[in-house]
């Protein structure tokens, strides 16, 4: 069964780009529920892009969240930093279409994501509230 999630005001870290980056992620996560209902041949092509474009906004969002966050010195960075480089290192080696069905890469990536985002929100909230708007 799919694990869909929705945008919750709690989830925001401050920062308009970046959370409409987090719903983005998030949204992508829904997408890949809804090929999780297609069958064959077609369905599996839909989801393995859907897949294929969830990990290149990742790429997209720790680099933006690394660049602001880096830019106003936020303390945790190195933190941060590794929570990428382990997100990285299991989207490429363990977490993929080849190591796991569809349902449970599906559902891994749904609660990876609400995790990293609610982390950030407790994290980095009051940090970049304080950081001048631009």
């Amino acid at each position: 069964m799919p694990n869909r999630v929705q945008w919750d005001p709690r989830l925001s870290v401050g920062n308009a780009t970046l959370d409409a980056q987090h719903r983005n992620l998030l949204a992508h996560c829904n997408a890949l529920a809804d090929c999780l209902a297609e069958a064959g041949s077609e369905g599996d092509r839909k989801f393995r892009q859907a897949f294929e474009e969830l990990m290149a906004l990742a790429r997209e969002h720790f680099a933006a969240e690394e660049a602001l966050l880096a830019c106003g010195g936020y303390p945790e960075l190195e933190e941060h930093r590794h929570e990428r480089d382990e997100f990285d290192y299991l989207a490429a080696e363990i977490v993929t279409t080849e190591n796991f069905d569809k349902d449970e890469l599906q559902t891994f990536l749904a609660l990876w994501w609400t995790g990293h985002i609610l982390g950030s929100a407790k994290k980095q909230r009051a940090f970049l509230e304080q950081q001048p708007a631009g």
